[in-house]
């Protein structure tokens, strides 16, 4: 018996869970959002998706898997994606970044606000919106009156739960740590039942919603920076070659593309600019 069949079939599991189901579900989840599942991944997906299975008042995973083929537009395939992506965040994460946004992507492009240009920034892959706001503090802390000119974030998720979480802007105080004090008290306030939300000068400049990075993007111009970070180590080596490329195509000749730690770029159009951070290679 292989190692995946003796993981995915528990004795001790509520709901009848075979190699079969594994495989369905993993390949509608990747049919769906570009998402691998390795075969080492069968006790996750139980886990999570045993809930959905029992929620659902069904008998086993068969059902389950029987009940997301028979219709394409279930419900319950959001719900499934949203049991099985994993949304940890935090604010200022990998700071590296948000250290070179305000030393070297900023500058130009706040002159250039100033004189009239439109300025675009996008965090695809926004999660909770810890990353959004970082971005959002890091630009007001260097432009305060960024919201009188044409600059903009554009925040998504493919997750609408967690898009709704990001939109509303509320967080608990473990959440808000990471923010050095004296941000925390320009940025936020205190609610009165608990917990901290985003002042108003943040969402004024932040544009929520919800795409799919592999189904088509509505928008049109390019991006200054677009920062997309512990995304791609969730898909596979085409699908991650597929995402880079088409962020070449929507990033501005002097724009960034920030990644994860553990992430590389190794697409041509795209060299080193810094640890984890690409720009377009020069067309001479």
């Amino acid at each position: 018996m292989s190692a995946l069949a003796a993981e995915s079939t528990p004795t001790d599991g509520e709901f009848p869970f075979t190699t079969g189901d594994f495989r369905a579900i993993a390949d509608l989840l990747y049919k769906a959002s570009g998402i691998h599942l390795a075969d080492a991944k069968a006790t996750l997906v139980y886990s999570r998706i045993a809930k959905r299975v029992r929620k659902l008042g069904l008998d086993s995973f068969k059902s389950y898997c029987d009940l997301l083929r028979s219709d394409p537009d279930h419900p319950e395939h959001a719900a499934m994606l949203s049991a099985l992506t994993t949304n940890v965040t935090r604010f200022y994460r990998e700071p590296h970044h948000f250290e070179h946004m305000a030393a070297e992507l900023l500058p130009p492009l706040i002159a250039r606000a100033r004189a009239g240009g439109r300025v675009r920034l996008w965090s695809a892959g926004c999660s909770a919106g810890h990353e959004p706001y970082s971005m959002a503090m890091t630009l007001l802390e260097a432009f305060p009156d960024a919201a009188r000119y044409d600059v903009r974030i554009l925040a998504t998720d493919i997750d609408p739960l967690v898009v709704d979480h990001a939109r509303r802007g509320v967080y608990n105080s473990g959440d808000v740590e990471p923010i050095a004090a004296n941000l925390r008290s320009k940025f936020l306030t205190r609610e009165p039942a608990g917990g901290w939300k985003v002042a108003p000068a943040l969402a004024e400049i932040i544009s929520f919603g919800v795409i799919n990075l592999m189904e088509t993007w509505p928008m049109k111009g390019k991006f200054d920076a677009i920062f997309c970070r512990n995304v791609a180590i969730y898909f596979d080596e085409p699908t991650q070659t597929r995402l880079f490329t088409r962020f070449a195509q929507h990033l501005a000749p002097d724009g960034r593309l920030y990644i994860g730690h553990s992430e590389r770029s190794l697409i041509p159009e795209l060299v080193s600019a810094g640890l984890t951070i690409y720009r377009l290679k020069d067309k001479s």
